[in-house]
């Protein structure tokens, strides 16, 4: 469901890891990034209008329920099938241009929201 060479992965493989703890494994067939909780994923699917919709260069995060309402409002972002219920959204990389430092935000607060504690106390350290 994805190669090594997907534009974006690398680089979301670069801000995924720098997080203390984070590893990656595959999982339904795509790259997650975990600690031990999944933080994110790369790529998903959507099924808004009924029939799936692949976004295979997209980043899945959890999000706080009071950033979802704004995030959504972006065309860029999509709720993804299955994790779409328990907070996550995605963002489609491929839509527009990707700014970097935004997808850096958007993982760092996922990380935080399913991080065990001692680990962001570490994150903040830094």
């Amino acid at each position: 469901m994805f190669s090594d060479d997907d534009p974006g992965l690398a680089e979301l493989r670069a801000i995924a890891l720098a997080f203390p703890e984070a590893f990656e494994k595959v999982s339904h067939g795509r790259p997650t990034f975990c600690v031990p909780k999944m933080f994110a994923m790369y790529g998903g699917n959507s099924k808004e209008t009924g029939e799936i919709v692949p976004f295979p260069n997209s980043v899945l995060i959890k999000v706080d329920e009071s950033d979802r309402a704004a995030l959504q409002q972006d065309e860029r972002f999509f709720y993804p099938m299955y994790l779409g219920p328990y907070g996550w959204l995605g963002l489609d990389l491929a839509a527009a241009k990707v700014d970097w430092a935004e997808v850096t935000e958007l993982v760092d607060a996922s990380y935080r929201i399913v991080a065990p504690k001692k680990l962001i106390s570490r994150l903040d350290e830094r």
